[in-house]
């Protein structure tokens, strides 16, 4: 008995030791108050998204859920609304599977909402699941769409400034590696899924760098986040039935609930004094240096320049001959406030709110020096 109670106090400690150091995840503080402020967050119908979006509106921001289902997205807009007494959460359509549908999305957003002080790309896919495309799908989901929206905001952005730009990445950064001669070929096979998730969470990345360095003195700041092993739809969707009841448990006891995940894409959206830091990846509510792969100034500027080809930006664009029917109209909020006033041009400066200088302009960019490749595990 006493070898039983010994041996389940051992296993008590190792998890309590495991929880704090690696599940639990620290809580984001930042700015308290967001009211006149609105944010974007894609993929806010469910986990971290809708976690992420449920702290903004307890702070007072206007909240736009950007979700590709209506009935999921209205659904979550309601809940939102009531669990944080905010009316100001409202649905807009977005597949990010559809370029069409994000313009359609970034047209509809600026002719309705006059400011945008926080764009948030939590939305993603680990798998290609059944659908089959003529792309490489995980890529155009988790990074070319993400990178076509925030282009077309970049203006209600900077009109905005200091304004915020987060993108959702994860560790398997680390095991991605780019290769520009197949970046969009359809992806077929578990394996070759594997690899692209890595690669396109590495796109991230390198995106959140080159965005800072194009944006730099503009006011608008980006941030890399790695919410965390997250016991999320994402990890368990893809996973044969069979093996859920198995999992769950597991993914219970050994993963952050979505709240924790929510946690630093909070902080890299709301942290007053990172500014400097804007490019940089962040993991439990600080910066983390990335292998070489991931801090390459001229991969980043490829990446960059073969993002706008394939998002259909600028001279030699690729024809978007995949889009097969036309995008659902991502207007017609689900909020019962009424809605904004028809959008001034984007030329025109954005409305102050009297938090507005809470964010304090970006002065300077802190060199990133060239640091030792980590283990990979």
């Amino acid at each position: 008995m006493e070898a039983l109670l010994l041996g389940a106090g051992l296993l008590l400690g190792a998890y309590v030791l495991i929880y704090y150091n690696l599940v639990k995840a620290p809580p984001c503080g930042g700015i308290a108050s967001l009211r006149g402020r609105t944010a974007v967050v894609t993929g806010a119908n469910s986990g971290i998204g809708k976690m992420t979006a449920l702290e903004l509106a307890r702070r007072g921001a206007r909240v736009v859920l950007a979700c590709r289902s209506r009935e999921r997205g209205e659904a979550a807009a309601f809940d939102l609304r009531q669990e944080s007494g905010n009316n100001e959460v409202i649905f807009m359509a977005l597949d990010l599977a559809s370029l069409a549908s994000v313009r359609a999305f970034a047209t509809a957003f600026l002719s309705s909402e006059p400011r945008l002080d926080i764009l948030i790309h939590n939305a993603g896919i680990s798998s290609c699941g059944r659908t089959h495309k003529p792309f490489n799908l995980l890529l155009r989901v988790n990074h070319i769409g993400p990178f076509l929206l925030t282009h077309l905001l970049l203006p209600r952005l900077k009109t905005c400034a200091p304004s915020r730009v987060v993108v959702v990445s994860s560790a398997a950064h680390r095991r991605g590696r780019l290769d520009f001669t197949r970046l969009d070929r359809p992806v077929v096979g578990w394996q070759q899924e594997l690899r692209a998730y890595a690669d396109s969470k590495l796109a991230n990345v390198l995106f959140a760098r080159e965005l800072a360095t194009q944006l730099e003195g503009t006011g608008v700041t980006c941030y890399a986040a790695h919410p965390g092993p997250v016991n999320s739809e994402l990890f368990l969707r893809h996973v044969p039935g069979w093996l859920c009841p198995l999992l769950r448990p597991l993914a219970w006891l050994m993963l952050r609930a979505p709240r924790g995940g929510a946690q630093t894409p909070l902080y890299c959206a709301l942290q007053e004094g990172i500014e400097p830091l804007s490019g940089r990846y962040f993991a439990n509510c600080h910066v983390e240096d990335v292998p070489p792969a991931a801090r390459d100034d001229r991969a980043a500027h490829q990446l960059w320049e073969a993002s706008k080809r394939l998002a259909g930006l600028g001279p030699g664009k690729d024809a978007e001959a995949d889009e097969d029917s036309q995008p659902e109209d991502p207007r017609t909020p689900s909020s019962p406030s009424s809605p904004h006033p028809e959008e001034p041009t984007v030329s025109e400066p954005c409305p102050t709110s009297q938090s507005s200088q809470d964010l304090p302009k970006v002065t300077r960019r802190i060199q990133v020096q060239t640091e030792p490749e980590p283990c990979i595990s």
